[in-house]
């Protein structure tokens, strides 16, 4: 769920807020100050001079920023923010990283809907300290197959928050801006809750997550704990139910731990 866009934040940012009303990561609202630790990472498209790919993520340190390993190509620098939104100047707020992804991940290898190899988590080690005042926690080991069915679920994200239709394929309404929005946990049996989460990403029942929400946190209802990172939504839409590849066990956290 990584998102491109072009670099002039500002300016798409403005278009996007012209061209329809302020809605949310679906069904949610500006986080402003409530969740400083999550923030956006970007990485400059080679092949595509002007445009960056978008996703979200949370700071575990003044170095550690844990996002979702198909975001980004680890040959290349990525850039990571918490402003909440824009607009964004590159040399002021955003801080160079280098980004690792977890190296069991292989994209197309797993079998099921993802095609994943369901090791979807990476970490970015930033070149220099950026506090943002507060930082995300890591769960204990198996903390998900604890909870009840319908557990609340806070996702936090800068990705796309709506769609414009009417006339043809939905225009993405995208804001470059930090959001927030309450979700239930759907607690199944199948072999997808071994490693994912499923979400729900219905009006009715809270929000959802989109393009550009990848690697940003799943988290347990009222508190800084990370459950999840957000992975792939199963529609264009981004509605039914999203998948986010979990944190709760004990390979990954070995894997975000070891640096």
């Amino acid at each position: 769920m990584r998102h491109r866009v072009l670099v002039i934040l500002a300016a798409i940012a403005v278009a996007c807020l012209a061209a329809s009303p302020t809605v949310a990561i679906t069904n949610g609202q500006p986080d402003g100050d409530g969740h400083p630790y999550v923030g956006v990472a970007i990485q400059f498209i080679p092949d595509m001079p002007g445009f960056v790919t978008v996703c979200s993520g949370s700071a575990l340190s003044s170095t550690k920023f844990l996002t979702a390993a198909h975001c980004f190509d680890p040959a290349d620098p990525v850039f990571v923010s918490y402003k909440s939104g824009p607009p964004f100047s590159l040399a002021a707020d955003f801080t160079q990283g280098t980004f690792y992804p977890d190296p069991d991940w292989c994209l197309g290898c797993g079998p099921g809907l993802p095609g994943f190899d369901t090791h979807d988590v990476a970490v970015i080690i930033l070149d220099h300290r950026s506090n943002p005042g507060s930082f995300a926690a890591l769960p204990s080991v198996g903390l998900v197959d604890t909870l009840p069915m319908g557990t609340k679920v806070d996702l936090v994200g800068y990705g796309v928050q709506d769609f414009v239709r009417g006339g043809g394929k939905p225009g993405q309404v995208f804001l470059f801006t930090r959001y927030f929005a309450p979700s239930l946990l759907v607690q199944s049996n199948n072999v997808q809750s071994v490693e994912f989460i499923k979400l729900t990403a219905n009006p009715a029942a809270g929000g959802g997550t989109c393009f550009g929400d990848s690697g940003g946190p799943d988290l347990l209802g009222g508190t800084n704990t990370i459950l999840a990172v957000n992975s792939y939504v199963t529609n264009g839409n981004c509605s039914g139910v999203t998948y986010s590849n979990r944190v709760d066990s004990e390979q990954v956290l070995d894997f975000i731990n070891a640096f």
